[in-house]
């Protein structure tokens, strides 16, 4: 029952929310979201295994598909979208899957979250293999498409995780690694966009980010396989090869265009003196890590 959720209970601290000055609102809003934090912490653990489940699947050439509804899906896709521009990944290596497809994206479709079976048809369009990880999202932890997409998963032999708001969550059953943000009631009652929504941004930022250090798609704190398409970029990409080698920034220009702007090939062109085939060659060998290629011998 959805009385019986944290995430759908009133708040008793804004029973006067509007009663309340703006700054008031914003004010109590702030102070609930602090909490968030606090009870991702808690969770450190959990989320750590699903990362760890993610970085295995990536080595193996398996991707990482999220599956949602509502705000659920939608935070899902916005990270998967992400994960192109920042470490210049394939657009199939993460995936977010919405309830009602594309048009939910900008348009609530009712209903659609209630589907079992649409939940199980459209992981089925991916060809999921054992190789691959499906993290459910649903904030309520019940959602019945979430559910769907699991049970699917888990049927073909895919790793199976899930993110919830709620304790002892139903769709923790369906997964492997299950991870639960106690968020508690929300300041709009029910509008589980505002914490829970936080916290699956937060979460789920943290599980692709330091999985994509798991695999070399970072030097220090560079992104470094950045995808320069437009003049922002193609500046950042430049000022990393001068940050990462000491050089100055012309010669940075250069060895960009030499690398066939590939940041990490400029770096170890610049640092180990090799020419653009050979610290390619080394680049592949090192399995995408710029450290690892430069301590080659």
């Amino acid at each position: 029952m959805l009385d019986n959720l944290k995430t759908e209970t009133r708040n008793q601290r804004s029973t006067d929310l509007d009663q309340l000055s703006t700054l008031s609102v914003l004010e109590l809003m702030q102070e609930e979201d602090a909490k968030v934090s606090l009870a991702i912490w808690e969770k450190l653990p959990e989320i750590e295994r699903v990362t760890k489940c993610v970085i295995e699947s990536f080595k193996q050439g398996g991707r990482l598909i999220y599956t949602g509804a509502g705000t659920s899906g939608r935070m899902g896709i916005l990270d998967a979208v992400e994960c192109v521009p920042t470490f210049g990944t394939d657009p199939d290596m993460v995936q977010g899957v919405i309830a009602g497809g594309d048009e939910a994206i900008r348009m609530a479709v009712e209903g659609a979250e209630d589907s079992v079976e649409q939940g199980m048809k459209d992981l089925e369009k991916l060809n999921l293999s054992d190789k691959d990880i499906v993290l459910g999202v649903a904030a309520s932890g019940r959602t019945p498409y979430v559910i769907g997409g699991l049970q699917y998963a888990a049927g073909v032999g895919a790793a199976t995780a899930s993110l919830a708001c709620n304790k002892d969550a139903e769709i923790s059953n369906y997964a492997e690694y299950p991870i639960e943000i106690i968020t508690g009631p929300e300041v709009l009652t029910g509008s589980t966009r505002l914490k829970a929504g936080t916290a699956q941004k937060m979460v789920l930022n943290m599980i692709s980010t330091a999985a994509m250090i798991g695999i070399g798609k970072t030097y220090s704190n560079f992104m470094v396989d950045v995808q320069p398409t437009n003049e922002k970029l193609v500046v950042r990409a430049k000022s990393m090869i001068r940050e990462i080698t000491g050089c100055d920034y012309e010669t940075a220009s250069r060895y960009y265009e030499l690398s066939r702007h590939q940041v990490k090939v400029a770096v170890i062109m610049l640092l180990a003196g090799l020419d653009y085939e050979e610290a390619q060659r080394k680049l592949q060998e090192a399995d995408g890590f710029i450290r690892r290629a430069l301590q080659q011998k």
